[in-house]
């Protein structure tokens, strides 16, 4: 028989192990997964009416409203959009693409649809190669809270007319790209007003006047694409307080004047081309200071001074164009420190003296053009450095430049060279080659001739 205190503990023992489970699932974590609300429509009706819109618009691929009653819903979701859940359990349309596969295409008859301001979500819309045929303009309503931050209109060339001042009330814009269309018209400042863009593409159409000053006021701007347009006038001294840009492109117009001291202050700029205007005059001193320099492109301008010797000084450059400028006076020696060098166009400018020796320390240079120019002496690349450029070295049409004699027997398919001897020079030009050793051979064909017929004349003295 147990006693009664044994008894009395296997009982509090059975009581404690009944409670462990009750009291340990009260602290577990429920692993099963749990139901997700559903949507309760696709898209609100009303979005969803003009997204159909939208698409009756622009692309004949389908027939929309049948093919995919859906849009943001597999399968039937459409191609080119994005759409994102709101806080009011429906999908909004957050992003349009259209004209490259697998994007919707472009009918013949697209035009420009405002009604995407109408889509109270969208933040992204792009129209590449869309208004080909059908002239359209850009036409923006006067919208208070659009909360479109990208909006892109690329290579339609039936895009024409200005850029409309309401462009202003699109204030959440970061990306605004309208290249390779057909504006028209000046810059209108209001694009000036858009205080959130990062990056303005207003290349390749054909705008006009000057840039207006108020270009500075777009502080948060890392990239500007002017080119290929006919502006005029004169670079704004505003420019310099885009203290965050990148890139500046602004080639390819009617520019004129200097560029502007405060340049200096974009401190953060890699990419800056100016060529094929009228830009002239010194540049200024600052220009040292943009030390984040990699591509100065200025061809094609009547700049008509020495060639400056500060370029030496943007170390991380690589590249430098500086052709057809009229540059005149010898080649920097400061330019050799220019390590990091992979492209040095100078052609067609009025350069004299001798190519730099230091030039042979640019391990990374891959294309040297020096051609059309007036430098003399001998050419200081070895056999190995001209065999690595092959065709993207250009010293032609220098009429004083030497290559040393060593070097000749070493190259072979290269560029005209006049050759440098002890006294005296010939021309070593490959082209050529084939009629020298013609020619060689003709005279010692002729030599030949000349000892037979003197062996002729000793044979027949002597028989006679």
């Amino acid at each position: 028989m147990w006693s009664h205190p044994l008894i009395l503990l296997l009982l509090l023992l059975t009581s404690l192990l009944t409670q462990i489970p009750s009291t340990s699932s009260s602290n577990r974590v429920d692993k099963r997964p749990k139901t997700v609300i559903q949507p309760t429509t696709n898209i609100h009706p009303s979005e969803l009416e003009t997204l159909f819109k939208i698409m009756e618009t622009m692309s004949s691929d389908a027939d929309w409203r049948v093919s995919y009653p859906n849009p943001c819903t597999p399968p039937s979701t459409w191609p080119g959009i994005e759409c994102k859940l709101g806080n009011d359990n429906h999908l909004h349309v957050t992003r349009l693409d259209f004209g490259t596969y697998p994007n919707p295409s472009c009918k013949k008859t697209a035009t420009f649809p405002t009604d995407i301001f109408n889509l109270p979500n969208l933040l992204s819309v792009f129209f590449y190669q869309c208004f080909t045929y059908s002239s359209t303009t850009l036409t923006i309503p006067l919208i208070s809270s659009s909360p479109l931050q990208q909006l892109s209109l690329r290579s339609n060339p039936a895009l024409t007319g200005k850029i409309p001042t309401q462009i202003s009330a699109l204030k959440n814009l970061q990306v605004l790209t309208m290249s390779q269309n057909k504006l028209t018209g000046n810059l209108p400042p209001e694009i000036f007003t858009l205080n959130s863009l990062i990056h303005l593409d207003l290349s390749y159409n054909s705008l006009s006047g000057s840039t207006p000053f108020q270009l500075g006021n777009l502080g948060n701007l890392q990239g500007l694409d002017l080119s290929y347009n006919s502006l005029s006038g004169i670079i704004p001294t505003t420019i310099g307080q885009l203290g965050l840009l990148q890139k500046l492109d602004l080639s390819s117009n009617l520019l004129t004047g200097k560029i502007p001291n405060s340049i200096q202050n974009l401190k953060s700029l890699n990419f800056l081309a100016l060529s094929e205007n009228h830009i002239r005059g010194n540049f200024p001193d600052g220009l040292t200071k943009l030390v984040n320099l990699e591509y100065f492109i200025m061809d094609d301008n009547p700049m008509l001074m020495p060639l400056p010797a500060q370029f030496g000084m943007l170390v991380k450059l690589q590249e430098l164009r500086l052709a057809n400028s009229g540059y005149s006076g010898e080649i920097p020696q400061t330019f050799c420190r220019l390590s990091n060098l992979t492209t040095l166009s100078l052609q067609n400018n009025r350069l004299t003296g001798e190519i730099p020796k230091g030039f042979t320390s640019l391990n990374h240079i891959y294309h040297l053009n020096l051609s059309r120019n007036f430098l003399d002496g001998v050419v200081p690349f070895n056999a190995s450095f001209m065999k690595r450029l092959g065709k993207n070295l250009d010293l032609s049409e220098n009429p004083g430049l030497c290559l040393d004699s060593k070097e000749v027997n070493l190259l072979k398919n290269e560029s005209n060279f006049v050759v440098c001897g002890n006294h005296k020079s010939y021309s070593f030009t490959q082209p050529n080659i084939k009629s020298q050793a013609t020619t060689t051979s003709s005279l010692l064909q002729n030599y030949f001739l000349i000892i037979l017929f003197f062996l002729d004349f000793i044979v027949f003295f002597y028989v006679f």
